[in-house]
């Protein structure tokens, strides 16, 4: 497996994979802000807002390969405010139903800290769905559960559940000693 990060151009070049592994995780019950079906022109869409922010540079997209077939992608979304320049947000971790439990999750998650230490971005914290699978795996990679959110968000199939936050620090700023990133 490879993982590689996408410009915007890359993003643009792979969106007929990208909406496919979306629609996959749809499908197979992820609540990733999408309800069923999922139709092609929104998950177009949604990979065009991604494609945007990438080259704004308030995203990063990654995604992981198997043998040239996408079979995950992680985002990392920047916060671009003066005083958060120390944290992003992990978004969409997607897996393909066919490539889980394969190690795709951990080595994408692996290669957003990498990409969010470079960055100096020593805060990163998420968002799942509260009891899902995706819970062992943060607490597995270190992530802490801060708590949740009641009826936050729908499945892709309708029904409405708590949503569960949580962080994992890199490595700790000194404020006083920031400098702007």
């Amino acid at each position: 497996m490879q993982v590689t990060m996408l410009d915007a151009g890359g993003a643009a070049k792979h969106t007929p994979q990208l909406r496919a592994l979306l629609q996959d995780a749809v499908a197979h019950g992820a609540s990733v802000g999408f309800v069923k079906p999922l139709l092609d022109a929104a998950a177009d869409g949604y990979w065009r807002e991604v494609s945007g922010a990438v080259a704004s540079g308030s995203r990063i997209l990654l995604a992981a390969w198997q043998d040239n077939v996408l079979v995950g992608t992680v985002q990392l979304d920047l916060c671009m405010k003066p005083n958060g320049r120390n944290r992003a947000e992990v978004q969409k971790l997607l897996v393909h139903s066919g490539a889980r439990r394969g190690g795709v999750a951990t080595n994408l998650m692996a290669a957003a800290e990498i990409q969010a230490l470079a960055l100096c971005r020593g805060l990163l914290f998420l968002d799942t769905e509260a009891g899902s699978g995706a819970e062992a795996l943060y607490a597995r990679l270190g992530y802490t559960r801060v708590g949740e959110l009641p009826e936050y968000c729908a499945t892709p199939d309708g029904a409405w559940r708590a949503t569960a936050i949580w962080y994992k620090t890199l490595f700790v700023r000194d404020a006083a000693n920031a400098t702007a990133a």
